[in-house]
């Protein structure tokens, strides 16, 4: 039975998926909007009441979930997407790779999905969890720092909820629940949507800590010359050629050595290096948009040159936390 007090604290009441003392139905459906995932009762069987309620507005995920019961979760690597897992009373032990908390109305949990993930939910532990699409969160990253990223981002794990910035963001993400119960509020509004989670993605990726954090406040480079803008682009624009540096460097009129030294200046790397990431990113397109029945990572990979398939798929899984095969067969 709904108690008062669950009742004030549950959100989405309008946007229910589902509600069930079956485990294997709330599994089921919990892993159809999140992953596959291992869910056990570790108390009283007879205390499981799982509700579920979620709404999908652009590319952000809000859900309600409490299970009413003690319960462990394991779903290992979530792979694919971020969350941040909100108690709104109780409290759950998150353990993600070589960090450990303990999490509480005023300590979300923020799981990086290359990862291995295990949580113990104690029972009267409903939590307001937020979805973003692990490629929404690295774009945007990318964006900021104005290159393609070279590892896979992982935050702490703790969000401390207290502070400033994550009152404010907590607020972005209530009234996104809030407007989700209706058809014809923000979720009719697709450009306020963006816009909202644009601000919760910025502020998340440059208030939390993450092993980003140093190269987000670190002073930033002067502008790019010209030389190198047009040096990229023409990379850009031929990376399906078999490009070298002197090649490069005929294009925009300057020597191989003075284009070395202007993308090491500016850029961090070499040419070639430039040539290698965006042809990571071709791969990676390819792969998201081909159908498995007619489409192979070898021929793929082999198209953009890269023809050593074992460095080529740890280079892969290095810059999106997964197997080059997986990405095929998923699509995202």
């Amino acid at each position: 039975m709904t108690t008062a007090a669950e009742t004030r604290r549950e959100v989405l009441r309008g946007r229910r998926l589902f509600e069930s003392v079956d485990l294997d139905e709330v599994r089921e459906q919990v892993a159809r909007v999140f992953c596959p995932h291992r869910l056990d009762l570790t108390g009283d069987i007879s205390t499981l009441a799982a509700r579920f309620n979620s709404a999908q507005l652009g590319d952000v995920r809000l859900s309600y979930l409490d299970y009413a019961a003690d319960v462990h979760i394991e779903p290992g690597p979530l792979e694919t997407f971020y969350l941040v897992q909100i108690p709104l009373a109780g409290r759950s032990l998150i353990r993600c790779g070589d960090q450990e908390i303990v999490s509480t109305p005023s300590l979300a949990s923020l799981p990086s999905p290359s990862r291995y993930l295990d949580m113990r939910w104690a029972a009267d532990c409903p939590q307001l969890i937020v979805k973003f699409e692990r490629e929404a969160v690295e774009r945007a990253l990318e964006q900021m720092l104005g290159e393609p990223l070279d590892r896979p981002i992982v935050f702490d794990l703790g969000m401390d909820m207290t502070a400033g910035w994550a009152r404010a963001w907590r607020g972005m993400a209530d009234l996104i629940a809030a407007e989700a119960e209706y058809d014809d509020g923000l979720a009719a509004q697709p450009l306020a949507v963006a816009h909202l989670e644009k601000a919760m993605l910025s502020s998340l990726l440059t208030m939390q800590p993450s092993n980003y954090s140093g190269r987000l406040t670190a002073p930033r480079p002067p502008a790019i010359p010209k030389v190198v803008r047009r040096a990229v682009e023409f990379i850009e624009g031929h990376a399906h050629l078999p490009l070298t540096t002197d090649e490069v460097a005929r294009a925009v009129a300057i020597s191989g050595r003075s284009l070395q030294e202007g993308f090491r200046v500016h850029l961090g790397m070499t040419p070639m290096a430039h040539l290698r990431n965006v042809r990571l990113t071709r791969v990676h397109e390819e792969l998201v948009a081909g159908d498995p029945a007619r489409c192979t990572v070898t021929t793929v990979a082999a198209r953009w040159g890269f023809l050593h398939q074992g460095r080529f798929a740890a280079a892969y899984r290095a810059r999106y936390g997964q197997a080059p095969s997986e990405t095929l067969r998923r699509g995202r």
